[in-house]
């Protein structure tokens, strides 16, 4: 029988990805005890299965991306890059006409200033927190390949690859003999493509988060995590939020941070904020390391997939399905993929793969939510990092610790602001 007091904690966070995982280890190293509440476990959805990217080059948004362009023919494809379910497609609209206005000339240097600033912290932190945690072994620097398959391919990518040049990113366009060294066993559709030095990856994303964790755990003790699954949260009056669980019990924090991926925005609208997440689910399958000996990172940005490498197999995945968080997944889409893969690499052995689908949280400019509530300053938001999450959490989690902190963050947040639409 529980005591009819209500139990109080320093800071709580609401979920267990790799951004609030982050952020919670940021918190418990600026001398913080802090909770982690999660409906299933540390790393185990979303961020457990992603592309194991540090993908500190993509700093476009994906509405500028050329997906506007291509929009039309991939709708028409319900196993093609992007398909939106009929049913959801009334829901999807007012989201949809953000993503368009996203996309318009005068919003897009914004959104690249913005998204630069934050990857640009992204990698020092990461680096550094890679330090920290004893996890540097798990970064792999072999750099990635963009692909393509048509002159006229790689021509229409030109203008963003000058964004980047831009912006001091560095990358190199390649083809031929060059272009068969760095992945031998290429398909010869493929007639050129871009290289990028700096892009990094890691061995297995969902042991990178347990890593974290368990190093956050060895911070005296304040590092805790709870599986349970948050119903209402809502801001004291005197400071701090309350949090109500599935079972019925009630928790009183001097901090809350929501960092629950898809579901962020259920709870920010217990809050009062109306914020236009949506969820881009992507499939991959992982097959077994010997399928295929791929020496980095494979983008084919005209099919909406990559190929990853990964320390225990080789992941195939990407694509965006809109379909809500309740629809059953279609694991055609999986299927779909792999099936190009092996056309694409013709030496690939498709046996033996694992299939999943996970849930990005997606915001219509490709920026997140970084910022306090509305309602209180002691509520902090760390959500919708749509593709990037993994790429974005420790710069998110030091960014959480500053606002946490009362100290002025090392970038301007206004971009970020969860009043921005």
């Amino acid at each position: 029988m529980k005591s009819a007091g209500v139990r109080k904690i320093d800071v709580a966070v609401v979920g267990a990805g790799i951004v609030g995982i982050c952020a919670a280890v940021n918190l418990v190293e600026a001398g913080r005890s802090v909770t982690l509440f999660d409906r299933t476990g540390v790393c185990e959805e979303t961020s457990a299965g992603n592309a194991a990217a540090f993908a500190f080059s993509d700093v476009l948004p994906l509405a500028q991306k050329g997906m506007m362009r291509q929009l039309p023919g991939w709708l028409r494809d319900p196993l093609g890059p992007l398909t939106v379910s009929p049913s959801y497609l009334p829901r999807l609209m007012p989201w949809l006409f953000r993503f368009w206005r996203a996309g318009w000339v005068s919003n897009h240097d914004r959104s690249v200033a913005a998204q630069v600033a934050l990857m640009r912290l992204a990698e020092q932190e990461w680096l550094d927190f890679l330090d920290r945690s004893g996890t540097r072994t798990m970064l792999r620097e072999h750099g990635a390949l963009e692909l393509y398959e048509s002159e006229a391919e790689f021509r229409a990518a030109l203008p963003g690859w000058d964004v980047r040049e831009r912006h001091g990113i560095a990358f190199r366009h390649v083809e031929g003999t060059e272009l068969a060294e760095l992945q031998p066993g290429l398909s010869p559709r493929f007639v050129k493509a871009t290289f990028v030095p700096g892009w990094k990856n890691v061995s297995d994303p969902k042991q990178l988060g347990k890593a974290i964790f368990e190093y956050g755990r060895t911070l005296e003790g304040r590092l805790q995590f709870e599986q349970r699954s948050v119903a209402q949260v809502e801001a004291n009056s005197g400071g701090g939020a309350q949090l109500r669980f599935a079972d019925g019990e009630t928790l009183s924090c001097k901090t809350l941070v929501i960092a629950a991926g898809a579901w962020s925005h259920l709870l920010a609208a217990q809050l009062g904020e109306r914020i236009p997440l949506e969820t881009e689910r992507g499939y991959n399958t992982t097959l077994p390391a010997s399928s295929f000996d791929v020496k980095r990172q494979l983008i084919f940005p005209g099919h909406g997939f990559v190929i990853t490498p990964l320390e225990g197999g080789l992941r195939v995945g990407g694509a965006v399905e809109f379909a809500g968080l309740e629809r059953a997944p279609n694991y055609a889409r999986a299927k779909a993929m792999l099936a190009k893969a092996q056309a694409f690499l013709p030496g690939l052995d498709r046996e033996g793969g694992r299939e999943w689908m996970g849930f990005r949280p997606s915001l219509p400019d490709s920026l997140p939510v970084i910022g306090h509530a509305r309602l209180s300053r002691d509520i902090i938001y760390a959500f919708g990092h749509g593709h990037l999450g993994l790429t974005q959490a420790a710069a998110t989690g030091r960014l959480v610790r500053d606002l946490a902190g009362g100290n002025v963050p090392p970038l301007d947040l206004s971009s970020f602001s969860p009043r921005r639409f």
